[in-house]
């Protein structure tokens, strides 16, 4: 666990909902991944990722709801320039498992 943080820290994580709208396969990664495109909403729009959630089907993530943090500096990683990184649970003992917002949530709706 990482050290304690202000609620004022927590406050500068801008955490959206988004709407996953593309897969694309992601060759060139190191470890497998997908290259996604998540709608933001009007606000910020639509975003790239980088993920490796590759045990996700394209099928299974195209039309999704995401959380995705983006606020952090875009991050070069091979070819792509990910603008945003989804969130998802992580253990030893199982492959990522993203955190999906209930239905109705709409892309743009802040995390708080």
């Amino acid at each position: 666990m990482s050290g304690e943080i202000t609620f004022d820290d927590f406050l500068r994580v801008d955490m959206r909902v988004g709407r996953i709208v593309e897969v694309e396969e992601f060759p060139e990664a190191r470890n497998p991944a997908w290259k996604l495109r998540v709608d933001f909403g009007e606000e910020l729009g639509v975003k790239r990722s980088s993920a490796q959630i590759t045990n996700y089907t394209r099928d299974e993530l195209l039309g999704r709801l995401v959380v995705g943090v983006v606020n952090f500096p875009p991050r070069q990683i091979g070819p792509v320039r990910s603008e945003v990184l989804v969130l998802g649970a992580v253990a030893d003992d199982h492959p990522v498992l993203l955190l999906e917002p209930d239905e109705g949530s709409q892309p743009g709706d802040r995390i708080a």
